[in-house]
């Protein structure tokens, strides 16, 4: 594992008996105590998660914003300050390279990319800075991240000397203290659940960590790994690169059309989405729900009247639906909510059902 990157909460994962495993090119916890523990605590109380794997690009300069403009699919000349989009940057023939968030802020712009694809975007980049006046600094190295995710997370923050973050709006990011350590916090997440993402220069990062997981325990607060992670945003239906989102896959068809803005910039991949749009898709990102606890792989075929009609992208046993649940692309044609589906696991034909996505969502507290 020496090979790996190491994040700055490496040593504290560790100690605590996170289960660690190569991921994106990084050493990261899974778990600590089991997925569906850390999976409840973020649903009913709060969880804390190292993201400091995940690509952060500074950009600045006098075409900072046309730039990013250029690169990514949605509107970036319509974000306001402290805003902050999911947006997509696209390949000349419209597949996806990564999916992305955009900070406006005020003395820049931030880039949070996938860490499996942080290099593969910092080299697209300067493969498309020509006539462009706009420095990139790539703050991964020297900055963490870190999420907190649950119900509970406006208190754990507010209790940190953070009381900003009850009227953050979401999507929105600032320039705030935590604990009076500065750092950038935004009402972001990957969980499907109300939380915050924090930046903050390494030197102070661990700090924080520990004050936040000091700060959340009496509330039900635990540590939680990529398992729940996935489990998480899969039950919220939100797409992962290298499963829904692909060189091969395009915005379109993946249902993220609310990130694509044909009308506004002269973005990379523009023509090619937009005759595609034209076209129509064939295939479309759906939810399954299987009628049996049996778990839906990456790679099992859907079926209909003994025809294949799509793959599963990705599926888990749902902690909080308790059901077995699962996202795949299918023909159009086939698409309909409601329809009654087979899933190909392992050569035996399990039952199951095209429902709406997301399969989950957060209720109002």
């Amino acid at each position: 594992m020496s090979d790996l990157q190491q994040t700055v909460f490496h040593d504290w994962h560790v100690a605590q008996g996170g289960r660690m495993v190569e991921f994106g090119g990084w050493h990261m916890p899974v778990q600590y105590t089991t997925i569906v523990e850390e999976h409840h605590a973020v649903r009913r109380a709060c969880g804390l998660f190292d993201i400091a794997h995940m690509g952060r690009l500074r950009f600045t300069g006098p075409d900072a914003c046309r730039f990013l403009d250029h690169l990514t699919t949605n509107d970036i000349t319509k974000l306001k300050e402290g805003a902050v989009r999911y947006a997509l940057v696209t390949n000349e023939q419209g597949g996806v390279l990564d999916d992305v968030l955009v900070y406006r802020l005020p003395d820049c712009f931030l880039l949070v990319v996938n860490a499996s694809n942080r290099l593969k975007i910092v080299d697209w980049i300067a493969a498309h800075r020509l006539g462009f006046d706009v420095m990139v600094e790539d703050m991964t190295l020297t900055h963490a991240m870190l999420a907190v995710q649950g119900p509970q997370a406006v208190s754990v923050l507010n209790g940190l000397n953070c009381p900003q973050v009850a009227t953050q709006g979401y999507y929105t990011a600032a320039r705030l203290t935590v604990n009076g350590v500065p750092g950038i916090v935004s009402r972001t997440g990957y969980t499907g659940e109300d939380g915050f993402e924090i930046i903050v220069e390494n030197a102070r990062a661990l700090a924080v960590w520990e004050q936040v997981f000091a700060a959340g325990r009496p509330s039900g607060l635990r540590a939680c790994g990529l398992g729940c992670r996935d489990t998480l945003r899969l039950e919220a239906a939100m797409p992962l690169y290298g499963h829904e989102l692909n060189e091969q896959t395009d915005p379109l068809t993946a249902g993220l059309n609310f990130a694509v803005k044909l009308e506004a910039g002269d973005f990379i991949g523009r023509s090619a989405l937009r005759s595609r749009k034209e076209r129509g898709v064939s295939r479309t990102r759906v939810g399954l729900e299987l009628q049996g606890r049996r778990i839906a792989r990456e790679g099992a075929t859907v079926m209909r009247n003994g025809m294949t009609i799509g793959d599963v992208t990705s599926g888990t046993f749902s902690p909080t639906l308790e059901k077995s649940i699962a996202m795949a692309f299918v023909d159009l044609a086939h698409s309909a909510i409601g329809a009654d589906v087979m899933v190909n696991i392992r050569e035996k034909l399990e039952p199951a059902r095209i429902v709406p996505l997301p399969f989950y969502r957060r209720p109002d507290r």
